[in-house]
């Protein structure tokens, strides 16, 4: 865990450098990662299995890839029914969120008589990644499939790395109206979903985070599918003052560094001693968490303290890192997160937490990462809807633009262009 005082005078160069450390780059994959996808262009099925023994040593006849709708509602029975109500209750708060985002269609008729507009239509079909790691995650498939569903997507198609999937994970699956599952992960996956690998159809987007060899496929192939984003490791940001209870900050800086030893979790604060306070209790936290080791991991390699004059500097702070998850518990924090430009996801108030918006609150947990935050945003009904730009126009309109038009054809040296107008100027019915 680093120390930062932002009074100093060294403070922006060492905070930035610290800011530019590698997090969860690993091993260069991208060779390994090119082979797989020739070999599944080339072999389709035959190659995603072979490449299924190879890296998960798991053994699968090609009629037992995809999970039977029998497999799909017996291991859904299995999750606990406080679970099931769980998920029931998420996907609804998921849905009704999503479905505000919606955007309407629009045709107007401009002062030269043009009919102009755009339509919104849902993807045809998509492909959803959910990892296999070091925990079920029924949220993951919730995230992705529940605004496919809302946006109107047809067939949704889930993979995930072979071996038992979690109750919950198909309990989640059942609920947000994934059509397929498959029990296949790694570049692989993304490959079969991007080129098909029959009988596995491809999908015309592939969400869901994933490993270096997921990202590293997911980077690509794009161009050939759609891609939500390339996903890096978990951050936090915590902006607090002396007045909450250090425990309840130390939670909440946990609760993204038990995701990943290159989860990056930031406290930043107006009070040294509050500070100090907080990772006391941390500390205490740790020794009775099933997921310290990974934990501990983050917080001694990527954790930081940041200690500022007053919290009015916290959203330029904030602004440095742009993070994927920012909470302000603080006095007056609306105020301070105005300042906040770039951020996936804002929690405000002592009482929201970000574990909320990973499971409950209805807003998307698929956010920018590695400060792609500064460019990008999270995942939302858009990203399953396509718009398509509507052009109409009779013969008056065709006039008012023709001149301009072939004169811009002709500048830029496409006469053929030029032509189809003049064409209609001179041939005109």
């Amino acid at each position: 865990m680093r120390w930062f005082d932002a009074s100093e005078a060294a403070f922006e160069a060492d905070f930035a450098a610290f800011l530019a450390e590698p997090r969860g780059s690993g091993p260069d994959v991208d060779a390994l990662v090119a082979g797989v996808i020739e070999a599944v262009r080339r072999d389709g099925m035959a190659a995603v299995l072979r490449a299924t023994l190879d890296f998960d040593g798991v053994q699968l006849a090609e009629g037992s890839a995809r999970l039977s709708q029998g497999e799909i509602e017996a291991g859904a029975a299995q999750c606990a029914g406080d679970v099931r109500e769980a998920i029931a209750f998420a996907a609804g708060r998921i849905a009704d969120y999503h479905r505000r985002q919606r955007p309407a269609d629009e045709r107007f008729t401009d002062a030269a008589g043009i009919q102009l507009g755009w339509r919104w239509q849902p993807l045809a079909s998509v492909g959803i990644y959910v990892p296999g790691g070091r925990a079920a995650y029924p949220s993951t498939v919730l995230m992705n499939a529940v605004p496919a569903r809302v946006a109107g997507v047809e067939r949704i198609a889930m993979v995930s790395p072979p071996g038992r999937l979690e109750p919950a994970v198909l309990a989640a699956a059942k609920e947000a109206g994934v059509t397929e599952i498959w029990r296949i992960g790694g570049a692989q996956a993304i490959a079969a979903l991007a080129l098909g690998a029959p009988p596995l159809a491809k999908v015309d987007k592939i969400v869901g985070p994933g490993n270096a060899y997921v990202t590293a496929a997911k980077r690509r192939l794009y161009g050939t599918v759609g891609i939500d984003s390339l996903a890096g490791p978990s951050e936090i940001v915590v902006v607090a003052d002396a007045a909450n209870d250090p425990a309840w900050i130390a939670a909440d800086l946990l609760s993204q560094a038990e995701h990943d030893p290159d989860a990056q979790s930031i406290l930043v604060t107006d009070d040294a001693a509050f500070a100090r306070s907080v990772i006391l209790a941390l500390e205490a936290q740790l020794a009775g968490l099933s997921t310290r080791e990974t934990a501990a991991a983050a917080w001694a390699d990527h954790g930081a303290v940041v200690i500022v004059g007053s919290l009015d500097l916290a959203p330029g702070i904030v602004n440095l890192i742009a993070p994927e998850h920012v909470e302000f518990a603080s006095e007056d924090p609306e105020r301070l997160a105005n300042g906040v430009r770039h951020a996936g996801a804002i929690f405000l108030g002592r009482y929201a937490p970000e574990a909320l918006g990973d499971y409950t609150a209805g807003s998307n947990h698929v956010l920018p990462t590695s400060g792609a935050a500064r460019f990008s945003s999270g995942l939302s009904l858009l990203d399953f809807l396509k718009r398509t730009s509507i052009v109409k126009s009779g013969a008056e309109g065709f006039e008012a633009l023709a001149g301009p038009t072939v004169a811009l054809a002709l500048a830029e040296g496409l006469p053929a262009h030029a032509r189809s107008v003049e064409i209609r100027r001179n041939r005109g019915p």
